[in-house]
This record gives C-alpha cells, structure tokens and sequence, in this order.
C-alpha cells in the first residue's frame, strides 16, 4: 500500500491521473479534455517502469499540441491496441458519483474502459464498431438528402454493424455477470447490509446471448424503424445506446439510494474487478484510490482497508491526513508526502 498524504491542490490526484494516462493513453475523466500540458510548454511526457512478475517494461506516453506518442521498451507503438494492458488500473474517485447519478454515456465508458484492458477481442471490435458506426450515420444522412442513393451500401454497413454488435454485446453481459458474482459480497463486506446487484439494460430487448437471438432482434429492429433512422440521421439501436444500473434491494440506487450508498455501490463494483481483471490477465490491475477515506465513516474505512489488506495487489491512495487511516495499515505502508508539486518519501 502507498499512500500519498498533503492538503488539497497540491498534486496528489496529478500523480493518480498521470499512471492512468500512462496505462490508458487518456484521463478516466468523461466528457472531459484535460489539459495535460503544463502552461507555456509545448509537450508534456509521462514514464513509467512496469515490473510484473521478473518481466521488466518501459511505458512511455507524450502528448503535444497535436497529437499523442506511445512507446513500450523504446519502441514506438502506432496502436492504441498494442499498447494497452501493459499497465492495468481501478480508480476510484469521488467524481465516481456520476457512474450512477449521470447519464449512460458515462456508465457506457466505464465498461469500455474496463473490458478494453483485459480484452483484446473487445477493444478491436469496439474500435470497427465505431468506425462502421460514423460511416452509416453519415450515410443515413446522404439518404436522408438524396432519394436515388443506393440503399444496399447501407444494408453492408448494416451487416457489418450487427457483426461487431454481437461481439459486444456477449462481452459486456459475460463482464456484468462476473461482476455480479462479487458485487454483492463486497458491499456487505463494507457496510455489514444490503443486497447490490448490476442490471445490464441493452436498448433492444434480448432473451438470451447467443449469436441468433442478438442477430434477430436487432435487425428486426432496424428494419422496422428504418425511416426514423433516417428521419434523425443516426443509427437508434445497438451497443452504443446500452446502460446497466445499480439495484440496491430491489430499488434503482440513482432514485432510491442516498449518496454514501451511491458511492458505495460504485466502489463494490470497481472491487469486484479485481478478481475478474486477475482472472483474464493472470495479473494483478494497480488500485488507484483518490480521497477515498474522507468519502466513508470510520467503520467504512476499516472494513475497506481490511480488504484491501488481504489482497496481493499494489494500491496507491490519497488522504489529506493519515489520522483518516488505521495506524496499523500506516505502518506497514510506503508514505509520500505531497507539497506544491513535489513529492518526498516520509
């Protein structure tokens, strides 16, 4: 355990966030565009040395005005693929609120962000999706201005969509249901009540999985609705619309659960990833914590260091005052002090 200790503003989450750059090659941050670089330069570089099991690896991440770098061992990587799951993160931030009290686009990311580490499968497919994606919109809006356009162009992009859908689709249930083998466990391991589980809401209605089932329902869908497709010059059903919510005994905890529960439930929920991320990586993800303890009561905090403790797992937390943490865990962990930007092992 690595705790970074100093008062607000003074460059702790920095540090967080510049390990999830290094490992994702962007901020966790939804619906935001950080400005990484510091002001009046030109390019800022982030790096990093990954050691897992005797394997030693040179991460390496910069980014300028126009366009970022990757490099792994000195070699540069052009694919964002090829790069990714060298260094694998869980965050938990206080921001982490807006998993469940923001819209689905942020609980959307949230899953690719998480299956893009630990998938290969689902990274490429995702990134083939979104291309075929872009290209269908515009063409539904080359239809939507010119009658004579040739519809069996977009019946291909239509194929080629329900192809990637499929794919995406099986995975992000397969991770729902991994996660909901854990979920339930940890909360009640945290706050000794409660019932949590993940309700994974596509936006077709789905009986089961398997390749003809997705396939039949959402070509079925389109084709009933092709006019408003092309009416909005957009495509209306697939992946890119799914949502999952959480369901704290039996309730909808966006309109039914208090804050502490809210954040609770989100943090069970990034807790239960790291046997599943363990599972289809044979490695342990590094657990990034911000702030967390001023988040929980006492009891809280203690259960929650309890659990972390049993872990064979690297965790990097920050508190404004390590009275927040339990003596024991203080002193058997590396301290760093945080002050104006600089950090000093204590």
């Amino acid at each position: 355990m690595n705790i970074f200790v100093g008062n607000n503003a003074q460059g702790k989450t920095n540090i967080l966030e510049s390990i999830i750059i290094l490992a994702l090659t962007k901020s966790h941050r939804v619906g935001v565009n950080p400005n990484i670089i510091m002001f009046n330069k030109k390019k800022c570089k982030i790096k990093g040395v990954i050691k897992k099991e005797k394997i030693i690896s040179k991460l390496e991440f910069s980014q300028d005005d126009e366009s970022k770098q990757l490099s792994l061992n000195g070699t540069k990587i052009r694919k964002v693929s090829d790069y990714i799951s060298n260094l694998n993160v869980i965050v938990f931030t206080p921001n982490d609120l807006d998993i469940i009290q923001g819209s689905p686009n942020i609980r959307r990311n949230l899953l690719n962000i998480e299956l893009s580490q630990i998938s290969k499968t689902y990274l490429n497919t995702l990134n083939q999706y979104n291309k075929v994606l872009k290209t269908r919109n515009e063409y539904l809006k080359v239809l939507y201005g010119n009658s004579i356009g040739d519809k069996k162009y977009l019946d291909i992009l239509t194929d080629k969509l329900i192809e990637k859908a499929i794919i995406i689709y099986q995975l992000r249930n397969d991770f729902i249901n991994k996660i909901n083998n854990e979920i339930d466990k940890n909360y009640r391991n945290i706050s000794n009540i409660g019932n949590l589980k993940i309700q994974y809401l596509p936006n077709i209605e789905i009986d089961n999985f398997s390749d003809d089932e997705i396939e039949k329902k959402l070509r079925k869908i389109i084709v009933k609705n092709y006019n408003k497709e092309l009416k909005y010059g957009m495509s209306l059903y697939g992946p890119h619309r799914d949502d999952f919510s959480f369901i704290l005994d039996e309730n909808d905890l966006k309109y039914f659960g208090s804050q502490g529960q809210q954040k609770l439930a989100v943090l069970s929920f990034k807790l239960s990833e790291i046997s599943i991320f363990k599972d289809y990586t044979d490695t342990y993800p590094v657990l990034l914590l911000d702030d967390i303890f001023s988040e929980f009561d006492l009891n809280k905090r203690k259960n929650l260091l309890k659990f972390i403790n049993s872990l064979d797992i690297q965790s990097i937390l920050t508190t404004t005052d390590l009275k927040n943490i339990n003596k024991r865990y203080v002193k058997d962990s590396y301290i760093y002090n945080v002050h104006n930007g600089n950090v000093e092992r204590m």
